[in-house]
């Protein structure tokens, strides 16, 4: 399963959607972080929600990336730790955001992707954008 977590972050680095909606298990649940700036849809519910998700984070984001420095699992659960970074195209604000993913696996797909960050880095982003 971690493999298959690798694979679904170097499918986000290359935009592959088709390619990473393909590791998706159609009941697919992605869970943002308490207070997180896109929380307001929680949760994602099935692989289109997810599509919506990810190019609204292409919109929002110039270089947004999703880099795993940690990939550690076993049996159908796989946790990732790593970082966020990108560029707020509104107002050029620079993120560098830790991250934890808790993935939960069912029939051999992501079932679940619960999210975990630094939820300041984020507000604190928008609200420059906010105040520009």
């Amino acid at each position: 399963m971690q493999e298959a977590i690798a694979t679904f972050y170097q499918a986000f680095a290359r935009r592959d959607l088709d390619f990473l909606l393909e590791l998706l298990h159609p009941e697919v649940e992605f869970r943002a972080a308490e207070n997180f700036i896109y929380a307001a849809q929680n949760p994602y519910l099935g692989p289109a929600a997810v599509a919506a998700l990810m190019r609204r984070i292409d919109a929002d984001w110039n270089g947004f990336t999703i880099i795993p420095e940690e990939i550690h699992g076993t049996g159908d659960m796989v946790i990732a730790r790593g970082r966020y970074r990108g560029i707020l195209k509104s107002n050029g604000f620079a993120l560098n955001a830790e991250f934890v993913h808790v993935f939960k696996f069912r029939d051999g797909k992501i079932v679940l992707q619960h999210n975990y960050t630094d939820t300041a880095q984020f507000r604190d982003a928008i609200g420059l954008a906010q105040s520009a």
